[in-house]
């Protein structure tokens, strides 16, 4: 007898169906799968019959034919497992309703038949949607996933045994209550805070307008200025996530398997920081099933490079391509892969090896050579995609023991979201959201100047040599302060402000 079930299987973060078509026949015991099966899936063979036993159902002594299509696609992934479990048992007609063909089945099989969590839930419901289904049977420990998505019928279970007395009729199971996405406005659920951070007012400010426009910065000190501290506090001056943004990180995060599934849902702007030992594939995606890497984990939120320089030039250079486009490209032999990986990059690093080139209070020692050869790791084309260029000095015993209470995170972020709500108008009905996004036809648009602003830039593009690339963004950065400002036009000021974050590349690596 031939049944036939319904799954899917992803592509990234886009899901397609799978139809798994079950045969059984007469002949010599045997069990086969087919249709560009992974090991994990061919492995199910053991898993699906000790479930069946151990759930007390009669596993088929026949010739079992499984059948994934479409045939020419790859497929991956042990959540397979449920859907070829109750195709068999249908095939043997252990089971006889028809209900099971309105079902969308997903869930991996522990040998006694539990049902175990899987990757991926939100982003294969939410395919599954845009194809116009609407029931789906998942794995309990998926349920807080899954029920942020509204308009359908979720059912979770535990068991096998469980699924096959709801798809009887022998048991009555309630679809999963919708969850209500709760904001973080309301608690700061950060362990740092700007209040805590001693001193550099100018980087705190420059931070500020990085954050308000969506701007990567780059902050340049010695040891202990209190860089990687800052760094730490940028997400929490962003603004709250929307949920449609958490729904885009929870899908990342989902298919990477690094969601906390008694949560279901991000609710936190991600913070990454790869250690300056990540390869390719890590920072950017990759392996033998082409998972999401660092700069899709930070998508929506800041991915953190300490020390920049000690990372391999090959790894920061596959940078530059995500922080123009926003997407993360994963290239494989029979396929390619695309991420979301629009993100706020914040890196730090020393002026030298030494990390005292500058210091007011301590020598260097180190040779240019060593200098140069330090520096140049980071290239002119990506340090042309950073908008802000920072210079920390260490602080002062008397700021360090300063008892003046310094600004919250929440006073600074209050700012940050006016400017953010000028820029949603402003932006309106385009895909642009902060002004680090806006296309050059928006720059024209947007970020006219008076004579005098003319004036500045050209004399900036004239003595700093910038790059059309660099020029630009200083339009941008200015733009975001003149929004800070609550500016319709962007002013001399800020130009001579925007200017100023970009001198520090030129102090460095002429």
């Amino acid at each position: 007898m031939l049944a036939k079930t319904k799954s899917y299987a992803l592509n990234g973060v886009e899901g397609y169906e799978v139809a798994i078509e079950v045969d059984l026949n007469a002949g010599l015991p045997a069990y086969d799968t087919v249709g560009l099966a992974d090991t994990a899936i061919k492995e199910s063979k053991e898993r699906v019959r000790s479930a069946i036993k151990n759930s007390l159902f009669t596993y088929p002594i026949r010739k079992i034919t499984i059948n994934l299509a479409p045939a020419d696609t790859k497929k991956e992934g042990s959540h397979f497992d449920l859907a070829i479990a109750l195709g068999i048992l249908i095939a043997n007609e252990e089971i006889e309703s028809n209900s099971y063909k309105d079902y969308i089945i997903l869930g991996e099989l522990s040998l006694d038949g539990s049902i175990n969590a899987i990757r991926g839930v939100m982003p294969l419901i939410i395919s599954a949607i845009q194809n116009g289904h609407t029931k789906f049977i998942i794995p309990s420990k998926n349920a807080k996933e899954a029920s942020y998505i509204s308009g359908i019928e979720v059912y979770a279970f535990d068991k096998l045994a469980q699924v096959v007395d709801f798809l009887t009729g022998k048991s009555q199971v309630e679809p999963l209550k919708t969850s209500e996405f709760v904001s973080i406005a309301a608690e700061n659920k950060y362990s740092v805070d700007f209040s805590e951070v001693k001193g550099q007012y100018v980087a705190k400010r420059a931070l500020e307008i990085a954050v308000a426009g969506g701007h990567n910065v780059l902050l340049i000190g010695p040891p202990g200025a209190g860089k990687t501290m800052m760094a730490k506090c940028v997400p929490t001056i962003m603004p709250d996530m929307t949920f449609e943004e958490a729904i885009e990180v929870t899908k990342i995060h989902s298919v990477a398997g690094i969601l906390d599934d008694s949560v279901g849902i991000v609710v936190n702007r991600p913070f990454r920081t790869p250690h300056h030992t990540a390869t390719v594939p890590a920072l950017m995606g990759g392996g033998a099933n082409a998972r999401p890497g660092e700069i899709s984990l930070a998508h929506n939120g800041v991915l953190f490079l300490d020390e920049m320089p000690e990372y391999q030039r090959r790894t920061l250079e596959t940078l530059r391509q995500p922080l123009e486009d926003g997407i993360a490209v994963v290239s494989r032999a029979k396929r390619t892969l695309e991420y979301p990986a629009r993100f706020m990059l914040v890196a730090s690093m020393n002026p030298c090896p030494c990390g005292n080139l500058g210091s007011k209070t301590q020598e260097c020692k180190c040779t240019p050579s060593e200098i140069h050869r330090y520096i140049s790791k980071l290239s002119g084309p990506l340090l042309d995609r950073i908008d802000l260029q920072i210079e920390v000095d260490s602080i002062s015993y008397d700021d360090f023991r300063s008892a003046v209470a310094n600004e919250s995170s929440e006073s600074i972020k209050a700012r940050v979201e006016k400017a953010r709500t000028i820029q949603r108008a402003r932006y309106e009905g385009s895909k642009t959201k902060t002004n680090d996004e806006m296309t050059n036809a928006q720059v024209k648009t947007y970020c006219a100047l008076d004579k005098m602003g003319e004036a500045l830039l050209k004399n900036a593009f004239t003595k700093l040599n910038l790059t059309a690339r660099a020029s630009t963004r200083v339009l941008k950065v200015a733009r975001t302060i003149a929004d800070l400002d609550a500016s319709e036009s962007i002013l001399s000021k800020h130009i001579a402000e925007a200017i100023q974050y970009r001198s520090l590349d030129r102090k460095y690596w002429d």
